[in-house]
């Protein structure tokens, strides 16, 4: 029997083989993207339902200052499991779920039992995916060509990717919102001084501002609206402003907090403060925005380098060089 012809190959891969690959990718993010648009929800459901259960913690006389919070997370029987699993390994300390809850308050997660969750994901993780990548290297060998030095690499990989994943997808989580409540918040200080100036007390200037840039700046507006209920209902106004920069990771918001404490304590005029403070942080985003342009030529060079030169010169080039290709492959002039 004749051996069937290779198909076409680009440095060493299948063409066929590969363009299948990119169809099923195309496919599915076709699928997913009329999934997302046919399930697509209201964030504002989401954020009342949040602020709803802080508000009744707080009728409740749950609320405590972020430096005096208990460690023992809310009782239930998944978080009692993954405990007492923990508890076996000596991975569950005091320190370590406080610092994994100020980052899901800082991602947007209010479950605070959650963070037994993480620490659970970091012991999981590494064992699943050291596990498969170690049969597939190892056992089935499904890369026999691989050395050692590559099997033991791929391994460690794996097992290093399982530990940091999920600091690594809490952290992305945390930049996103970071970067969303620093875009906001100059536009929620303008309206702050506004409120200010027309006589509003703080809790309610609060509640206009998240009122109003609620859904420009959702982020934003959910903690503004969340620090306008513990200002309502806390008993030390100092500790409301403290939980909103327990809750982000923003030097900004530190800022804030810190200006409102003073005023608060000593009196002093609102609204001159906030205005200053607003100026700085609109010099602050026009300064990052300067800095991102000017790194803009930098960062295109590559991309020039490998995919728009070579266009330009297979476009300018190429009629001339099949011209003269044209002329060498004549064998001379017509008439001989």
């Amino acid at each position: 029997m004749l051996a069937q012809p290779a198909g076409p190959t680009i440095l060493g891969f299948d063409v066929l083989f590969v363009g299948t690959i990119l169809v099923a990718v195309a496919a599915g993010a076709v699928i997913l993207a009329i999934y997302a648009a046919i399930t697509v929800r209201d964030p504002m459901s989401k954020r009342v339902k949040a602020l709803t259960e802080r508000r009744e913690q707080l009728k409740a006389g749950i609320a405590v200052a972020p430096r005096k919070r208990q460690s023992v997370v809310r009782r239930n029987q998944h978080t009692d499991n993954l405990t007492q699993v923990l508890g076996k390994f000596r991975m569950l300390q005091d320190s370590q779920i406080k610092a994994v809850q100020q980052k899901l308050f800082q991602a947007g997660v209010r479950k605070k039992e959650y963070a037994v969750a993480v620490i659970f994901a970091r012991l999981v993780a590494p064992i699943v995916l050291g596990t498969i990548v170690g049969a597939l290297v190892y056992w089935v060998e499904y890369w026999p060509e691989w050395s050692s030095f590559k099997r033991f690499m791929a391994f460690a990989a794996a097992v290093g990717l399982g530990y940091k994943g999920p600091d690594i997808f809490l952290q992305n989580m945390i930049s996103k919102r970071t970067d969303a409540i620093r875009k906001g918040l100059p536009d929620a200080l303008d309206l702050l001084v506004i409120c200010a100036e027309a006589g509003l007390t703080v809790d309610a200037a609060f509640e206009r501002v998240a009122r109003e840039l609620g859904r420009a700046y959702p982020e934003l507006g959910d903690e503004f609206s969340l620090t306008s209920i513990e200002l309502a209902f806390l008993t030390d106004r100092r500790t409301a402003f403290e939980n909103l920069a327990y809750r982000v990771d923003l030097d900004s918001v530190r800022g804030v907090v810190t200006t409102m404490i003073q005023t608060e304590r000593y009196g002093t005029p609102l609204a001159s403060a906030l205005r200053v403070l607003s100026a700085e942080f609109r010099n602050e985003r026009m300064m990052r925005a300067e800095e991102k342009a000017a790194r803009l030529p930098a960062i295109m060079t590559v991309p020039l380098i490998l995919f728009i030169l070579p266009v330009l010169f297979v476009v300018i080039l190429g009629p001339a060089a099949c011209s003269i290709a044209d002329a060498f492959s004549g064998g001379g002039p017509a008439g001989n």
